[in-house]
């Protein structure tokens, strides 16, 4: 008999589950706070409670799999350390393209000559020995290197060289574009490249950390880990490529939202503390994204279950809207520690902080706001940045840490960074207030509504008296937020709607008045065409009244608040290998190995021999990712042209994949008696 143990962090929460394979059944579950500052805290936590619940002692477990909304969640919050990414062979103009220069945010870029051509040729020698120089300056500002050259899919030599050069010179991670696509369009993957080696860092903690708790557990069992399109890979493969853990947690739940129900057809919602992740299970398999993950804005190379992410959870930041007379509400995208969890942690702090800025009516910029340090990599911080840091040792009232304005934005840096959070008001808050929740300082929720309705809108009037009205307001937004999240999926995958935006037909005056059964002169009615499937342990709070406005089936299963740890265990470990066949001049075929350039003399001999290598390529990938059993298929992506009447050869893409179940651990025996 075989256990498995499933974990998933969050943002807010690390889930744990114990799952029977032969019973195919959930037999113990838990939740912990997750500690960032501390991960292995958090993760023990969960798996200690989840074990105890089971019954199952750590020698039973035969297999550990993790999966994550970190990665995920630094994307849409717009987080991550600082890197510099070394850009070979492109020109400046290249940076503007798909997002590059926002995704840098900053950060330093080195431009240097070098390259290939489409054909796989050296366009222009690298000059080592002045990067070297600028690589020895940089190591100690950054904590990673992303490497992009000019068709390095054609022929990855020179990134493969710098790769080297910066290991030996800073001894810093480093992530090479071909890496991670075998695609083209060198902006993107440097993109991808960037993100990826802002991940490292982060994804390295929180594998070190779940490791560390297994080995003093007691458990021997392999650590996978879910990528983004569900499939599992090994611990050691993610740590060097963190940016396929994108969507990993949302892969997850889609993978337990089908384990857990049964349903073949339905959109699937989960709810979290940072974002809200909408996927469309067909025939009951997620769809893939065929452009590759869309996370925070970015259009990456990764390839990802197609979801739509957006930054609206359980502890998203409660905005005031104060334009116009009444003003209004936004959530998100931003996390916040919730002021009820801050209280509950550190309730002298906050409750000294609250009733002072109470005890007068003059409302403050900063009243209800607090600070918190974390842990991180400081380098490349300006002055002002590292004095505000200074002054932040311990959480604190965000007034205190801030001495002027000009300070704000070197704040705002500091958060971005992950070096600092932010507590306010959010949604968990309002839950408190309005009755759904009690984990947390309900008390302390409410005195900071109380503080944040006494803002005042356009016409000068205070958005709120009523803390309970304003907690029921703000959980009202959330809900006209996950509609409107519910209605972009639904028109993005309806064909009949290909050619218009789903974020304008979601919030169409026609799409309100028709689900909400208008009756005028017109008679206008409308429901989503399959079910919900509501995941995260907020769902049954918030998703009832989601399933009212959509007038759709809204299943809410049981153990939906760890649909994400039970998907992580659920899955199978698969792997691809791709490469590049081309036909430089009639008669000759090139085939583009990372090891170099292969010359054939007819097509079928280089398909043939990229078909070879690249089964054993992802065979050995799933090996090494801890699969055994495997299958394996392969595919062939040829583009042709007609000339004169005849077809001729452009290029082919030959792609295998292998997949198989993850290796388990023998359960081991008892120790024998010595009575």
């Amino acid at each position: 008999m075989a256990y498995f143990l499933g974990v998933d962090t969050g943002g807010t929460y690390t889930d744990a589950v114990i799952v029977d394979e032969a019973a195919d059944r959930v037999i113990g579950s838990a939740k912990s706070l997750t500690t960032r500052g501390d991960l292995a805290l958090g993760i023990g936590r969960a798996v200690d409670a989840a074990l105890a619940e089971s019954g199952v002692s750590a020698a039973e477990v035969a297999l550990v799999s993790l999966s994550t909304t970190l990665a995920t969640n630094a994307l849409v919050e717009g987080q991550g350390g600082r890197v510099a990414l070394i850009f070979v062979g492109f020109d400046a103009d290249d940076l503007d393209r798909g997002g590059l220069t926002e995704a840098l945010k900053g950060d330093p870029v080195v431009r240097i000559a070098g390259g290939h051509t489409h054909a796989g040729i050296e366009a222009a020698p690298l000059d080592l020995a002045a990067l070297e120089i600028q690589l020895r300056a940089l190591g100690p500002e950054v904590m990673g290197f992303a490497v992009a050259a000019r068709f390095a899919t054609r022929n990855p030599a020179h990134e493969i060289t710098i790769r080297d050069l910066i290991r030996r010179v800073t001894a810093r991670p480093v992530t090479c574009s071909h890496e991670l696509s075998a695609q083209l369009n060198g902006p993107k993957r440097a993109l991808t490249a960037v993100l990826n080696a802002r991940l490292i860092g982060m994804i390295d903690r929180l594998v070190a950390a779940c490791e560390s708790h297994l080995a003093a557990s007691g458990i021997q069992a392999p650590l996978m880990v879910v990528r983004g399109d569900g499939a599992l890979i090994s611990a050691a493969m993610v740590r060097e490529r963190p940016i396929e853990t994108i969507l990993s947690g949302p892969a997850a739940s889609i993978v337990g939202a089908r384990w857990l129900t049964g349903a073949s057809d339905a959109l699937v919602s989960d709810i979290g503390g940072t974002t809200t992740d909408v996927a469309l299970l067909r025939d009951g398999l997620p769809e893939i994204d065929p452009q590759g993950a869309r996370v925070g804005g970015f259009r990456t190379m990764v390839e990802a279950v197609a979801m739509r992410t957006t930054g609206l959870g359980g502890d998203s930041e409660v905005h005031l809207k104060t334009e116009g007379l009444t003003g209004g509400l936004r959530l998100g995208p931003r996390r916040l520690i919730p002021v009820a969890l801050l209280a509950q942690q550190h309730p002298s702090l906050v409750h000294a902080a609250l009733d002072r800025a109470l005890a007068t009516e003059t409302a403050g910029e900063f009243d209800g706001r607090f600070v918190v340090p974390m842990a991180g990599q400081t380098g490349g911080l300006t002055p002002r940045e590292a004095t505000v840091l200074a002054r932040i040792t311990a959480p604190m009232p965000m007034a205190q840490a801030l001495t002027t304005r000009l300070e704000v934005a070197a704040l705002e840096r500091l958060v971005a960074r992950g070096l600092v959070m932010i507590a306010g008001v959010t949604p968990s808050d309002a839950s408190h207030v309005a009755g759904g929740l009690t984990a947390w300082d309900t008390t302390a929720a409410q005195k900071a509504l109380r503080l944040l309705g006494r803002r005042r809108n356009g016409a000068g009037e205070r958005f709120s008296t009523d803390p309970a009205a304003f907690a029921q307001a703000i959980i009202d937004q959330l809900t006209q937020q996950t509609v409107d999240c519910l209605l972009e999926a639904a028109f993005d995958e309806d064909t009949a709607f290909a050619d218009q935006s789903p974020e304008t037909l979601a919030r169409h005056p026609l799409t309100a008045a028709a689900f909400g059964q208008h009756r005028g002169i017109l008679h206008l009615e409308a429901r989503l065409g399959v079910p919900v499937i509501g995941l995260g342990a907020s769902a049954p709070s918030y998703y009832g009244a989601v399933g009212a406005r959509l007038n759709c089936q809204m299943i809410l299963p049981e153990h939906a608040g760890v649909a994400n740890a039970i998907g992580a265990v659920v899955g199978q470990i698969s792997q691809r290998a791709s490469v590049i066949v081309t036909s430089p001049s009639e008669g000759r075929f090139t085939v583009h190995f990372a090891e170099g350039l292969q010359q054939f003399s007819s097509r079928a001999a280089a398909l043939a021999a990229a078909e070879t290598a690249m089964t054993l390529e992802a065979s050995a990938r799933a090996r090494a990712a801890g699969a055994e059993d495997l299958r394996l298929t392969t595919a062939a992506q040829i583009r042709e042209a007609e000339v004169e009447g005849s077809p001729m050869f452009i290029e082919a893409t030959v792609t295998a994949t292998a997949s198989g179940r993850p290796r388990v651990a023998h359960p081991r025996e008892p120790a024998a008696s010595s009575v």
